[in-house]
């Protein structure tokens, strides 16, 4: 199996965080290099990073570079140096409010500096580097173990359905519900995937097909509308999604469209699995009720793959995101800490 793409990398040397840019896929692969707070915060709004295990890898690192910048320019008093960390952080906080990642590595980032504030600031940008890297570690060594547990759920020759992408290109590295795909073709489990194009953004189509076609994985990319028509043909086995925040109660937030292929292979009695790592699972959101949905840009309806407008001049858009997929649907919960099921309170 061919070696995933690399996502990101932190270049310290030059103060930037590097990364694959996203939006170019799969016609061309191409790195940019982020230097600014400002740059980051673009990077994430406008899905050239994406994936909730990847904005919070970049967010953190995002916070690190913009910190290390000030330090350098102002020798901040202690105070000071924690009212711009708090600013700059509710900055990147504000790109995607969906993915609970984003705060909870950004939370992490800060917590790291409370316990430490009365060090020398030139310490605190030490201690964000190494709290921001160890972020970005735990996120790759998590992905593999999600990928271990997973795959004791798959049987050579299964067939596997994704919606959008949740493998390397949405993380670190190795990904969250491709995991168990990658570890099972690693381990000589063969199997077979079918990939939701995944409309609006087309994130299915564009990263999951091109990274599983890259690795060599058998794949098969089909329209949003096909799935119910691929799983009564007896093709599909399993279920495997991502997701970017889960409740309290097991609820849970991807990318739009999740919703109706659970309810299809809950019809067609295939087991629907999430995979996530732990840290995605939101314990102060007691349903999917209390989820933040991010709306986006109607013009990725209307116009975005298109050569010309393909919907009438001044129609109503409703481009949700992401949709909540009820607890009652899912089969259970793949993290690195095992296969979990809900609700998620102090047991876990």
């Amino acid at each position: 199996m061919s070696q995933p793409l690399e996502t990101m990398y932190l270049d310290d040397v030059n103060s930037a965080l590097v990364i694959l840019d996203q939006q170019l896929l799969p016609t061309e692969v191409k790195y940019v290099p982020l230097t600014t707070l400002e740059q980051v915060y673009h990077a994430i709004h406008t899905l050239q990073v994406r994936g909730a295990p990847a904005i919070g890898v970049s967010a953190a690192m995002g916070l690190y570079i913009h910190m290390k910048d000030y330090a350098q320019k102002n020798a901040p008093t202690s105070s000071a140096f924690m009212a711009e960390m708090e600013r700059a952080g509710a900055y990147l906080a504000s790109s995607r409010p969906t993915a609970v990642n984003l705060q909870w590595a950004l939370n992490e980032l800060t917590h790291a500096i409370e316990i430490n504030k009365n060090r020398p600031f030139l310490d605190l940008v030490e201690i964000l580097r190494q709290t921001a890297e160890r972020i970005m570690a735990d996120d790759m060594e998590n992905n593999r173990l999600i990928g271990k547990h997973g795959a004791a759920l798959l049987k050579p020759g299964m067939g596997i359905l994704t919606h959008c992408n949740a493998g390397a290109l949405a993380t670190a590295g190795y990904g969250t519900a491709l995991a168990p795909i990658y570890y099972a073709d690693e381990n000589g489990m063969d199997v077979r995937v079918y990939v939701d194009e995944t409309r609006p953004i087309l994130q299915g189509a564009r990263l999951t097909a091109f990274e599983l076609n890259a690795a060599g994985i058998d794949t098969t990319l089909i329209c949003d509308n096909m799935a119910a028509t691929v799983m009564a043909k007896g093709w599909v086995d399993a279920v495997f999604v991502g997701c970017d925040r889960v409740a309290a109660n097991g609820d849970t937030a991807n990318k739009i469209g999740t919703h109706g292929v659970a309810v299809l292979a809950k019809h067609f009695g295939i087991p629907f699995y999430v995979c996530a790592p732990f840290s995605t699972i939101d314990k102060a959101t007691a349903t999917g009720a209390d989820i933040l949905i991010e709306q986006r840009d109607p013009k990725e309806v209307t116009h975005m793959w298109y050569t010309s407008r393909v919907a009438p001049d001044g129609i109503n858009v409703f481009n949700p995101a992401f949709d909540v997929t009820p607890a009652a649907l899912i089969e259970a919960f793949i993290t690195e800490k095992g296969i979990l099921k809900p609700p998620f309170d102090t047991k876990h």
